[in-house]
Order: structure tokens, then C-alpha cells, then sequence
């Protein structure tokens, strides 16, 4: 399983890659892993703002329905409308063309509540026992 170095990640399995101000926003391969086949997502809209820990979108799969929460605060700029023809996408590319949302950040202190590839992939393992 990967984790890119690139990244941030949150205990609820969502990924953040920083470009500037900005924020683009994932579920890891660990949860969609855990998802199965995705079948549905529904995002917000662009220019939504949203807070962090609030729900921002839905992501269905054969197995279950599941929140993705925000782990940023900030104003959406760009969500991947792709995703609506074609969600499989998150199963099949989750750290590239499977990202969910970019955000402007308002905080980007926010940032340092997360951990890195390496405390990621330790605490995945732990929660696999």
C-alpha cells in the first residue's frame, strides 16, 4: 500500500497535497481499499467555504456510505467534477487523478494536526490489528 512522502494525512484516512495557499483533498488508498468499489461521490460546490471536521462530501460504494470530512478550513476553488461520470477513478488512481476537492486555505496552521507518509503508514498497520 502507498502513502506518498508529498503528503499530509488525517486519522480518518483523508490525504492533503499543499500547493501554496491551496490544499487538494483525497481519501487514501487505505480507505478506499477499505471502501471497495466506489460507485457514487457527491461534493460541494465551488465557492462552498467549509470548516475543518465538517462533512464535505459522500462517498459510496458497494459496501457502504461514507462522510468525507474536512481536515482544513477554507473557501472550495476546484472540485473534480470528473468524478461524478466516472468515481471508480478513486479506486483506481486515489493520489492523482482521484483527488476530491482543492480548497484556499484560512488556516494553515491547521496543518499541524497531521501526520506524515511514515506516522501514516505506522497507525494504518495498528488499525489493521
Amino acid at each position: 500500500m502507498e502513502f506518498p512522502d508529498n503528503l499530509k494525512y488525517t486519522n480518518k484516512h483523508e490525504w492533503i497535497r499543499v500547493e501554496g495557499d491551496n490544499a487538494t483533498i483525497g481519501i487514501t488508498e487505505y480507505a478506499q481499499d477499505q471502501l471497495g468499489d466506489i460507485v457514487f461521490v457527491e461534493l460541494p460546490d465551488e465557492n462552498d467555504v467549509i470548516s475543518k471536521g465538517d462533512a464535505f462530501g459522500v462517498v459510496e460504494s458497494v459496501k457502504s456510505v461514507s462522510d468525507v470530512y474536512s481536515p482544513l478550513s477554507g473557501k472550495v476553488v476546484e472540485v473534480n467534477d470528473p468524478l461524478k461520470e466516472t468515481p471508480e477513478t478513486i479506486n483506481e488512481d486515489p493520489y492523482n487523478e482521484g483527488w476530491l476537492i482543492r480548497i484556499e486555505m484560512s488556516d494553515k496552521s491547521e496543518l499541524e494536526d497531521y501526520k506524515d507518509s511514515e506516522a501514516y503508514g505506522e497507525y494504518v498497520k495498528e488499525e489493521k490489528v
